[in-house]
């Protein structure tokens, strides 16, 4: 049964869990990986397809795919 709800319906359009991108430190040989996000944390995630050096989109803490190594801009508002 389809639902009325519209906030619903807009809801389902989007993805589940934020994707953010990492630089893979480390392949554990175990199914995980070791990142560092851009502000130097240090995550545990799952998923080896990505190599050590590169980036890698991360979402609900499993690697997605390789992300692409693009210049990064700070701006001060």
């Amino acid at each position: 049964m389809a639902t009325t709800n519209i906030w619903q319906q807009f809801k389902s359009l989007l993805p589940e869990g934020a994707r953010t991108i990492i630089t893979i430190t480390a392949n554990n040989g175990n199914g995980t990986s070791i990142g560092t996000l851009r502000d130097g944390t240090v995550v545990v995630v799952k998923g080896e397809t990505v190599g050590v050096g590169e980036k890698a989109f991360v979402q609900g803490g499993e690697v997605k795919g390789a992300a692409p190594e693009l210049a990064q801009y700070e701006v001060e508002v």
